[in-house]
């Protein structure tokens, strides 16, 4: 029997794949967090320190971040250390958000940071509340079950090998269940790279997000809000592995067709 795959039954995830985020998913995003004024948890950790500094976000503690997406409230949350993410600062402002955003770099950095501490349990609780988790590339790839491209750092390649597939982290949030999520699929021609995944894998249903694409997932359905995204599931589509789903096209999970 094939394993369900659900996303959260009170909350809404925002799943985005990579490059611009559109004007249209900020306000989804902010709308389903509950308004401008509602209070926003930011997450930069899958970036490396250069690039968090470069952006300004040390400096400014996401304030810029959330006046480019109407935010009136913000707390930029990042470590390296599970202690700190087990911090009563950390959890006090994931218990105080209705909403989470997380930022595009290298996946198995927040999975370092954030697995199996208070982190994960209070966005999980979050949801349960009724609120929206988002992210963008690895901030996709993450709320997966199955963590896919998440070989880490190693002498000389800094950032890991985001070229294999299957690397030294398997395992994502679990937000969508039974899951594997990857991103960026149009610019780096990588519509099959979860073909091998699925194969070895058959539990696991397969999502790959084409660069500015998302999808807004709840409960058992998603639908495609923006762009394109490719379906693995196990099965041969007039012949091909996979087969795409656009925007205003909705999706089961549960019974992984289209809706």
């Amino acid at each position: 029997m094939t394993a369900q795959t659900t996303g959260p039954e009170n909350g809404w995830l925002i799943i985005h794949g990579g490059g611009v985020v559109s004007n249209e998913i900020k306000k989804r995003l902010v709308a389903l967090a509950g308004g401008r004024d509602a209070h926003c948890v930011l997450i930069p950790t899958a970036m490396s320190e250069e690039e968090i500094s470069t952006r300004g976000l040390f400096r400014g503690q996401g304030r810029e971040w959330a006046k480019s997406w109407g935010i009136n409230h913000v707390t930029m949350l990042h470590t390296r250390d599970k202690a700190t993410a087990n911090s009563e600062y950390f959890i006090d402002a994931l218990r105080n958000a209705s909403g989470v955003w997380i930022m595009g770099g290298r996946q198995w950095r927040l999975a370092d940071a954030y697995l199996d501490t208070g982190v994960e349990r209070e966005i999980k609780a979050l949801l349960n509340r009724g609120g929206v988790i988002g992210g963008s590339s690895a901030g996709a790839s993450i709320q997966a079950s199955f963590l896919v491209r998440g070989d880490s750092a190693k002498p000389g390649l800094p950032d890991g090998d985001n070229r294999i597939m299957v690397g030294d982290h398997k395992k994502g949030f679990g937000l969508v269940t039974h899951s594997a999520i990857d991103q960026h699929l149009n610019p780096g021609r990588r519509e099959h790279d979860l073909v091998g995944v699925i194969e070895e894998h058959p539990e696991l249903l397969g999502l790959g997000i084409y660069e500015d694409a998302a999808i807004e997932v709840h409960g058992g359905y998603f639908e495609v809000v923006r762009g394109r995204v490719a379906i693995y599931d196990g099965n041969r589509h007039n012949g091909a592995f996979y087969y795409t789903l656009s925007a205003g096209q909705t999706f089961d999970l549960r019974s992984r067709r289209p809706a």
